[in-house]
C-alpha cells in the first residue's frame, strides 16, 4: 500500500491526514494515530495494537487500514470516523443536546456488543484495559467503535485473571483491584464499562466534583447515594429533558452500579450485561457494595504509596508499579 501524507489537521486525539492511496482512486481522509516521540507508548505496545486490531472484525470496533514503522515514525491508519469520540459530544454543553435517549441507549448497547465480542466471540480473548469515552469513536451514523488497543492483553481460554506490576490505563476508569494490586480480568473492562454507562446517563465526568451531605465524591459515589435513597432520576442529564422512558433509564442506572461494584466477583459478565440491557423481563440483582470511591477521589489510604491520585479521569497512566 502506497501512501503520501499531503495535508494534516487535528480532530480529537487523532491527527487526520489526507492519505493518497492511489491516484486513480482519488484522495480520502482517514483517522491516523501518530505516536509522538515523547509518548510513553513503546514499540511493543504499538506492535501489540497492530497485531490485535488486524485480527478483529466487528461493527463496534474501529477498523485498521494500515500501519507504518520507519525510523522513529510509528503510524496507524484507521478508517475515518467523522463524529470524533464520544467524550467530545458527551462533555460539551452544546453538542450533548444532540444525544437523545434513544441514541445514548444505542451507544451503550453498541459498546456492550463490542466488549462481548472481545471477551467471548473473537478469535482472541481480549481484555482492553483502557476503556473510556475518549476511546469510543463515532461513525457517520453515531454508532460506537471501540478503539486504542495498545494496552490490551490476550487471555487464554482457561485464564481468568492476570497480575502485572506495570499498571496502565486511565484514572477514573480503572477497577479497584487493578489500580491497587495490578489484578485484571474481563471484570476490569466491565468496571470501565459501568463508569462509561453512568457518564452517558448523567452527561458528567467521573471526577471529584459532586457534593452530597457535605462530602465531596466522584460520580460513582454520587450515583450510589442517590440510588440508595431512591432518587436516581436526579442523576440523569438535564439535556435529556423529559424524553426518556423512566423504567428503562432506571434499569440502566442499576446496571451501571452493578458493573462498578468494588468486588470483581460481584460484577456481571458482558453476556449478563447485554441480557439485562436488552431484555426487560430479566430481573436485576441488587448492588451489594458502594463503589470504591477512593480510586478517583481524595482518600488514598488503601492505595500504593507510589500511585499518585488525580481528580481527573483523562490522565492515562503508562507505567505504575503495583504493590
Amino acid at each position: 500500500m502506497h501512501c503520501e501524507f499531503l495535508n494534516t489537521r487535528t480532530k480529537g486525539k487523532m491527527v487526520l491526514l489526507e492519505v493518497h492511496f492511489d491516484r486513480e482512486r482519488g484522495i480520502s481522509w482517514d483517522g491516523v494515530k501518530r505516536l509522538s516521540r515523547s509518548s510513553r507508548q513503546g514499540l511493543v505496545e504499538f506492535k501489540n495494537e497492530v497485531i490485535l486490531i488486524s485480527k478483529l472484525q466487528h461493527r463496534n470496533l474501529v477498523r485498521l487500514l494500515g500501519c507504518c514503522i520507519e525510523g522513529e515514525e510509528r503510524i496507524l491508519i484507521y478508517e475515518y470516523l467523522p463524529n470524533n469520540s464520544l467524550d467530545s459530544y458527551l462533555f460539551d454543553a452544546t453538542k450533548r443536546a444532540s444525544l437523545d435517549w434513544k441514541l445514548r441507549f444505542c451507544i451503550i448497547e453498541g459498546i456492550a456488543q463490542g466488549l462481548l465480542y472481545l471477551h467471548k466471540y473473537s478469535r482472541l480473548r481480549i481484555i482492553h484495559r483502557d476503556l473510556k469515552t475518549s476511546n469510543i469513536l463515532l461513525d457517520s451514523e453515531m454508532n460506537p467503535r471501540i478503539s486504542d488497543f495498545g494496552m490490551a492483553r490476550v487471555f487464554q481460554e482457561s485464564e481468568y485473571q492476570a497480575n502485572t506490576n506495570r499498571i496502565v490505563g486511565t484514572y477514573g476508569y480503572m477497577s479497584p483491584e487493578y489500580a491497587i494490586n495490578g489484578l485484571f480480568s474481563v471484570k476490569s473492562d466491565v468496571f470501565s464499562f459501568g463508569v462509561m454507562m453512568l457518564e452517558i446517563l448523567s452527561g458528567k465526568r467521573n471526577i471529584l466534583s459532586f457534593h452530597y451531605s457535605d462530602r465531596a465524591m466522584n460520580l460513582l459515589g454520587y450515583a450510589w447515594e442517590l440510588w440508595i435513597e431512591g432518587r436516581s432520576l436526579e442523576l440523569i442529564d438535564s439535556a435529556l429533558a423529559d424524553s426518556w422512558p423512566r423504567i428503562e433509564v432506571m434499569r440502566c442506572v442499576q446496571i451501571g452500579l452493578l458493573c462498578v461494584q468494588e468486588s470483581a466477583e460481584d460484577r456481571p459478565t458482558m453476556p449478563e450485561v447485554l441480557s439485562m440491557l436488552t431484555n426487560e423481563s430479566v430481573a436485576l440483582p441488587t448492588p451489594k457494595q458502594r463503589p470504591l470511591v477512593a480510586i478517583a477521589s481524595a482518600n488514598n489510604a488503601t492505595l500504593p504509596e507510589n500511585l499518585e491520585l488525580f481528580s481527573v479521569n483523562t490522565l492515562t497512566v503508562s507505567e505504575v508499579e503495583a504493590r
